[in-house]
């Protein structure tokens, strides 16, 4: 791109001798080149009027101005004058930019990136009508069975847009105060009063929407008297909870901007037990039956008594929704719990008693229910159009399965595709799932909060109606993807952190991640010995629900054993801008690449 000299990598191969590797920088895609052609009449400069004519009609900016395309010459302009940027110019066209200078604004300026970055969604729904960026066990920092507890994975968590952070609160050991822990494991426990101070100070620093706080409660009345003090000390005004406890509808996302609330089961049920007899017309779902749900954990004697529900035999964690809560320490009866903390609780927890569809019974009141993956993947099979009606007027939180040990995460649209808003999420487990779960949250400006697709929340009439499985047969739109190439590993790697003796050589995976009929695969061609790969391929994915839809991109450096890994970006599809696009690439925990993008084109038809 305006320098013709030849570079060259050099590497030590076998017997220290030198080999050469000419670096060929990338140029324009033909793709590109006949864009420009067209807007420009087929010229050799574009104007600022051409180049506002290609960010509207093919690029898709419709809020784009001429006074911003203005804007973007000018600053391509400054570049070319303070040398940045290398080009034999035509005097007389000081103020047109030529096909290399469009090309290079659009390879590497942050303007040009696949999503929009403000908050477009409507804000003013109920709660129940978002999905919502939810954390699991936020407090740990490692595994789930031996890692410290602390304040920092919330602090995190919350810089990076989660917006429902999960305590589990239990008494000292002299049962004088309050701590988090992961209960009936080795984990160490931390002060609630820092988690709680941590949540306050970092809440809205990513989001401006409120920030859930789900509470697993194992306190004694007096505890729960104590955190309730705590928490409307620590937050003040900020703590919202509804002046009654008759809700018709949950509030919205945008009432509740720069609010916490809290969500955990009233103290009233905390020992309404009550055990039910399976019947065949009402069958129990009952997950002690397997052994994925058995705890790791030595559980207290008292907590070890029989009881029918569906997270029977938990562990520590996320058994809020067992007939017998903890009031747990001591055989002791019901002791009444404080009134001020019933009356801070906004989202109430609350199961009905009954076989699995009286659960999901969406008259009364407003609740929430908190199933395990598991649960949700059985009930789903006879259940899932009544799970889709609740979750349009209630909350559905799912959490990952108990023997996930190593805080390992699920595949998300177990939850999302019926309607689930709280898929809690162990942000400490890297890897593809949670990959697609900050795509998700990508959508609607990263504000934490993506209003659920029509389709989840539109009226079914007969109770086998909804099936995720069914809804492929009419296919809505077809998505064009062109993956150009891509730049950036030389100045955000080492020369050999790929391979010893040569360049690396990058190829590409492209999934589409949805409802099962619009699960897709591609993979690019190998670029051999190249720190610019240049793959120039086109794919189509036909797609029913693009809503719910991400397209996962991995580049991986093929090698003889393990390919290694070199970047990937999850992306919502209903939120890709269309045009020409510079992606930029994250590590493996979701942090970006400095340098590292790749140029690609999206296309619906």
């Amino acid at each position: 791109m305006g320098n013709n000299m030849a570079t060259y990598n050099k590497y030590k191969s076998f017997l220290f001798i030198i080999r050469k590797f000419k670096v060929t920088e990338p140029v324009p895609p033909q793709d590109l080149e006949e864009e420009f052609s067209k807007f420009t009449g087929g010229g050799s400069y574009m104007s600022v009027e051409q180049l506002h004519r290609f960010l509207v009609e093919h690029q898709g900016e419709e809020n784009h101005t001429l006074s911003d395309s203005d804007k973007v010459v000018e600053k391509i302009l400054q570049k070319r004058k303070t040398g940045q940027e290398s080009f034999n110019l035509d005097q007389k066209r000081e103020q047109e930019i030529t096909l290399d200078e469009l090309f290079c604004f659009l390879l590497h300026d942050d303007f040009n990136g696949p999503l929009k970055t403000e908050v477009h969604h409507d804000m003013g729904a109920p709660l129940s009508h978002y999905f919502i960026y939810t954390g699991h066990n936020s407090y740990l920092k490692g595994n789930q069975l031996s890692s410290d507890c602390s304040e920092e994975p919330i602090i995190k968590a919350l810089k990076r847009g989660v917006r429902v952070i999960e305590l589990d609160l239990w008494p000292t050991y002299n049962k004088g105060d309050i701590k988090v822990d992961h209960g009936w494991t080795l984990t160490n426990p931390v002060s609630v009063i820092k988690c709680l101070q941590s949540i306050k100070k970092f809440s809205f620093v990513a989001s401006e929407y409120p920030v859930i706080i789900t509470i697993e409660d194992h306190l004694t009345k007096d505890l729960r008297a104590k955190f309730a003090d705590m928490a409307t000390e620590i937050f003040g005004e900020m703590l919202y909870y509804p002046e009654t406890d008759c809700l018709t509808e949950f509030p919205s996302p945008e009432s509740l901007k720069n609010r916490v609330i809290i969500s955990t089961k009233p103290p009233k049920e905390c020992f309404d037990s009550n055990h039910i007899k399976e019947s065949d017309n009402c069958p129990m779902l009952n997950e002690s039956e397997s052994s994925d749900e058995e705890s790791w954990g030595k559980r207290s004697s008292d907590s070890s008594r029989n009881e029918v529900e569906t997270e029977g035999t938990q562990n520590g964690s996320d058994r809020d929704e067992r007939e017998v809560s903890a009031c747990e320490c001591g055989n002791k009866s019901y002791q009444g719990c404080s009134p001020d903390y019933k009356r801070i609780i906004t989202i109430h927890n609350t199961k009905l008693k009954g076989c699995l569809k009286d659960k999901l019974r969406t008259d009364g009141e407003l609740r929430r229910l908190s199933w395990s993956e598991t649960t949700l993947e059985k009930a789903s099979e006879s259940y899932g159009t009544d799970i889709l009606r609740f979750t349009q007027k209630n909350i559905l939180r799912v959490y990952p399965r108990a023997m996930r040990v190593k805080s390992t995460n699920f595949k998300p649209h177990i939850g999302w595709m019926y309607g689930a808003q709280m898929v809690a999420f162990n942000m400490q487990g890297h890897g593809k799932s949670l990959w697609l779960m900050q795509g998700m949250f990508r959508a609607n400006g990263g504000c934490g909060y993506v209003k659920k697709p029509q389709i989840l929340m539109q009226e079914y009439q007969c109770d086998n109606e909804f099936d995720p499985t069914r809804i492929q047969s009419v296919k809505k739109k077809t998505l064009k993807v062109n993956l150009y190439m891509g730049h950036g590993w030389s100045l955000d790697f080492s020369p050999t952190h790929f391979d010893k003796c040569s360049p690396p050589d990058f190829y590409a995976k492209i999934r589409i991640v949805g409802m099962p009929g619009d699960i897709a695969k591609r993979k690019t061609k190998v670029i051999m010995d190249n720190w610019f790969p240049v793959w120039d391929e086109e794919f189509e994915f036909s797609l029913s629900v693009p809503e719910l839809a991400l397209l996962l991109i991995q580049v991986k450096d093929k090698d003889q054993g393990k390919d290694d890994f070199a970047g990937q970006t999850c992306l919502p599809l209903s939120e890709l801008k269309l045009g020409f696009r510079s992606v930029p690439l994250y590590n493996r925990k979701g942090e970006k690449f400095k340098s590292v993008k790749i140029l690609m084109r999206f296309q619906f038809e």
